[in-house]
């Protein structure tokens, strides 16, 4: 009886574009077969405001995803940011009694404890990850197995978000007649997806900037030190330059993709931009230079945020890996020039890896999320079909 094929996907809800990756997963590796980008409805500030229009978005994006990779799909690990989403430390603690070595189901249960936190209202627990553990009041620990002890601590980094938030997220998709297997923080996807093991041991960060939102986690010593959400996002950018140069939205975004960066010093002071007619009005001009200073102050702003955050524990000076940038917005010019002068450690744009015979017009940081969730999905059905192999031998094993 030949093998069920096993289709991973990756479900990114953006406040500005859904995408949807479907993979292969066969002999252990994924490969890409089909994906689809379309323009998001039903968002408002990094918020689901109208459940039914997000369905029909994911809808549209399974079905042309579907289409290209010639497969039907039934669920996706999706992702999640936005306002709602926070991190914060917890810890947790077990006495074992009698010094005896710490188990593995040891370890299981002080993590558990750990997520025991008294929470507000709406709040749920949406991701945990241990950092580190104390045994007998010795603390730096990375893996206390094996060890004797008769007391053992974890501290942990809790990433939480709003309940209600996340049961639209989840309808949302279910309307799609989609199933969830799980809900990811958006920027550890895109970790996942773009950076190596040993980069994150080094001290690195990662920046998803998006149209309505902003999220970044901190990792060091292979242990995530932080999860956050920035007020800041790519729509300020647009709205930066509609005020300052008194156009529309609309006619910002696409001046700001056509001739915008964020550098502004490298930039002609002669260089003039057409901006787009109004109606029963003459075309007007105005300074490219103008255009950039306005992108590099926001720019500017954006990651003295990510500084602020970073300075909260302690990794302002301890980023040797560097900051790595995904999402929409990291398509602006000089982006990553900005993050280094303000972060002032190396930064580059975050593309994903790890998925064969990806193509090259997707090849962006715009699609690193959703390709980090794809590979999430690829773990949880390599792990579902482990548990079922070992099922299997285990009852054939008490049949004889």
């Amino acid at each position: 009886m030949a093998a069920k094929s096993l289709y991973p996907v990756g479900l990114d809800l953006g406040g500005a574009r859904t995408r949807c990756l479907v993979c292969l997963l066969e002999n252990g590796h994924i490969r890409f077969l089909g994906s689809s980008e379309v323009p998001s409805q039903g968002w408002v500030k990094g918020r689901i405001v109208d459940q039914k229009a997000v369905a029909d978005t994911v809808l549209a994006a399974l079905r042309e995803a579907e289409r290209q990779a010639q497969v039907s799909v039934e669920a996706a690990v999706v992702g999640m940011g936005g306002p709602t989403v926070r991190g914060a430390n917890a810890r947790g603690v077990i006495e074992l009694g009698r010094p005896r070595e710490i188990e593995q189901r040891d370890v299981n249960r002080v993590v558990n404890r750990a997520s025991f936190v008294q929470l507000m209202d709406d709040r749920m627990v949406l991701q945990l990850f241990p950092q580190d553990f104390v045994v007998d009041d010795h603390p730096g620990h990375r893996d206390p197995r094996g060890m004797l002890a008769s007391r053992l601590e974890a501290n942990a980094h809790l990433i939480t978000a709003s309940t209600q938030e996340h049961q639209s997220l989840v309808g949302a998709v279910n309307l799609a007649h989609l199933s969830v297997e799980e809900t990811v923080f958006e920027p550890l996807a895109a970790c996942y997806a773009a950076v190596l093991p040993d980069d994150r041991r080094e001290g690195i960060a990662l920046v998803d900037i998006g149209a309505q939102s902003t999220d970044l986690v901190v990792y060091y010593g292979d242990a995530l030190q932080l999860a956050s959400t920035l007020a800041l996002c790519g729509d300020h950018f647009t709205r930066d330059l509609a005020m300052g140069l008194c156009i529309s939205y609309e006619d910002a975004e696409l001046v700001k993709r056509q001739f915008g960066c964020a550098v502004s010093r490298t930039t002609a002071e002669n260089s003039i931009v057409e901006l787009p007619a109004v109606e029963n009005r003459e075309p007007r001009e105005a300074p490219r230079r103008l255009l950039n200073q306005i992108l590099e102050a926001r720019a500017e702003e954006l990651f003295k945020y990510v500084l602020r955050e970073l300075a909260r524990v302690g990794m302002e000076r301890a980023l040797i890996g560097g900051v790595v940038l995904t999402g929409g917005a990291t398509f602006l010019p000089g982006i990553c020039d900005v993050a280094e002068a303000v972060l002032n450690c190396q930064a580059r744009k975050g593309l994903p890896v790890g998925i064969a015979d990806w193509p090259e017009e997707i090849d962006n940081a715009s699609w690193t999320v959703a390709a980090g969730l794809a590979m999430y999905s690829a773990n949880l059905k390599r792990q579902s079909e482990m548990e079922k192999q070992a099922a299997g031998l285990l009852g054939r094993i008490l049949s004889r």
